[in-house]
């Protein structure tokens, strides 16, 4: 748990970093149109770092830090649905779901295995 945790802090600590200096290069990549205020995805590397800061945190009590991993997992099952939705709206391309596997569906059954061990030793919110 510890570790996966940490790699996931990394991991977006990272990424959230290269989307705050290098807003343009992730639409380049995917063939995106640029957008006009890139304040607003500077915005949302900046949330991804600081999730990666929780996770960090969380790695050095996974249970009881629970609930940071179950709102990492919301994000992480919300942002495939939203893609999906705009995909098929002719909104995003194929191109930017490939962004979905590293940030989002390789975590899944991780933080699932860490919050049903969180489940199992008794943790409650109000434990928190």
């Amino acid at each position: 748990m510890k570790l996966t945790l940490r790699l996931a802090a990394v991991y977006n600590i990272i990424w959230g970093i290269w989307v705050v200096l290098f807003p343009s290069q992730f639409f380049a990549l995917t063939g995106m149109e640029q957008l006009n205020h890139p304040l607003v995805w500077q915005g949302m590397g900046m949330v991804i770092g600081v999730y990666g800061l929780a996770y960090w945190w969380s790695s050095y009590d996974p249970i009881r830090h629970w609930p940071i991993v179950a709102v990492g997992l919301l994000g992480k099952v919300f942002g495939p649905l939203g893609f999906i939705f705009h995909y098929f709206r002719g909104d995003a391309p194929l191109a930017f779901g490939y962004t979905l596997i590293t940030n989002d569906l390789i975590w899944w059954i991780p933080f699932s295995m860490i919050l049903y061990k969180a489940h199992q030793s008794g943790w409650k919110l109000t434990d928190v």
